[in-house]
């Protein structure tokens, strides 16, 4: 399950390696965010089952409402076991495969498994982008942890990422989704952790489902969710009792874009911050 908004040709490219997967997944459900553009991209690989859901977006993109509204299909369609793959992500042949018998070991176990995920660098030429080429290229991230092929080791659910991961449908209802009241971007995937969490769930890094992230532009800090990253740390602070992204949280309140007034996270107003 797939979600997006833009990213037209990430998702082209995707879905060529979803195409290419040694296990095929019974549908790739895509979530389109607003963008219209995204069904014809979607159509444009007929062999590969695919189902497009409207996410309507008013204030900012609903990313928590969005991945609900996938699983929620894909179940609807008969899946039992979903992988939610950020649109940047190219999936490993073995990706499918690899996150169902991970599943398939842990059981009624209401985990979470979360494989390696390695990115690419700027500046790729089309004919790079082939399974050799990309694992020779692609670095881990620096949080990551890598167990060996094949092994599963626990992580901190404060770690959950939806970039790539999978679960049953039975431990995401058990969890609850994502908490839609989380709007733009930064903390939905926390607070997902912590509803794991609660719901006597488990993180776990998987040695295998590879994903290659395709390169876009960022920034770091992020100013221009400032405004978002604010509102849903204030959420997630007043629902969990401590603070996400606290790396981000410091180093926007170093810049000047937010302060703290008590325990709230406020935007600071400059006329170039917004949540785009």
């Amino acid at each position: 399950m797939t979600i997006a908004s833009g990213r037209h040709e990430h998702l082209r490219r995707q879905r060529e390696w979803v195409a290419a997967q040694s296990e095929p997944p019974l549908v790739h459900v895509v979530v389109s965010m607003g963008d219209p553009g995204i069904h014809e991209v979607a159509r444009a690989r007929s062999e590969v089952p695919t189902d497009v859901v409207d996410c309507l977006v008013a204030d900012g993109l609903p990313l928590a409402a969005a991945r609900n509204a996938g699983v929620s299909r894909a179940a609807a369609l008969g899946a039992d076991r979903v992988v939610l793959l950020d649109v940047d992500c190219l999936p490993h042949r073995d990706l499918v495969r690899d996150y169902a018998r991970a599943l398939e070991r842990l059981g009624d176990s209401r985990a979470v498994v979360s494989g390696r995920v390695q990115y690419l660098p700027e500046g790729m030429a089309e004919a790079d982008y082939t399974p050799g080429r990309v694992a020779r290229v692609g670095r881990d991230h620096a949080v990551r942890v890598l167990p060996a092929p094949g092994e599963l080791e626990r992580a901190d659910p404060r770690l959950l990422w939806s970039l790539s991961m999978a679960c049953t449908v039975a431990t995401w209802d058990a969890a609850g989704g994502f908490d839609e009241r989380y709007v733009g971007y930064g903390g939905e995937d926390t607070d997902f952790g912590q509803r794991l969490a609660a719901a006597g769930g488990q993180l776990w890094w998987l040695g295998g489902a590879a994903a290659y992230h395709q390169y876009h532009p960022t920034q770091s800090p992020p100013v221009q969710h400032a405004a978002a990253i604010a509102r849903n740390a204030n959420l997630f602070r007043r629902t969990w009792g401590f603070d996400p992204m606290e790396g981000w949280l410091r180093e926007l309140a170093a810049l000047g874009h937010v302060t703290r007034t008590g325990e709230d996270w406020q935007i600071v107003e400059h006329g170039s911050n917004n949540d785009a």
